[in-house]
């Protein structure tokens, strides 16, 4: 099983950054892709941002320029560093890991952290 602990959200004025992080643990052989999702009322959960173990990244087109993902491989961390926040980035973020656990892959989740930027 793998858990996650998500830190990092908060309130801020559009314009401002914040700094998501997620770590993992549990008994994982590795951890293959990790992500970060989010999700505003009534809507449904959208990727935001991937990166694979080789540091590939992706990015939904809304992001592009604001946000970065990185990833410490050693202390099992993924980051989402958010700058110039608009009030549309406003929701629940998710950290969601892939990882393998007795020898099967499959995705996790983290709780969930409310960014809410005003205007």
């Amino acid at each position: 099983q793998v858990q996650l602990v998500e830190s990092g959200g908060g309130s801020v004025q559009a314009g401002g950054s914040l700094r998501l992080s997620c770590a993992a643990s549990g008994r994982f052989s590795v951890i293959n892709a990790m992500g970060w999702y989010r999700q505003a009322p009534g809507n449904q959960r959208d990727l935001v941002a991937t990166i694979t173990r080789s540091g590939y990244t992706n990015y939904v087109d809304s992001v592009k320029g604001r946000f970065a993902i990185s990833r410490d491989n050693a202390k099992k961390v993924v980051y989402l560093q958010m700058n110039d926040l608009k009030p549309e980035d406003t929701a629940v973020y998710y950290c969601k890991v892939s990882a393998l656990v007795d020898s099967r892959g499959n995705d996790y989740w983290g709780q969930g952290t409310q960014v809410t930027v005003s205007s």
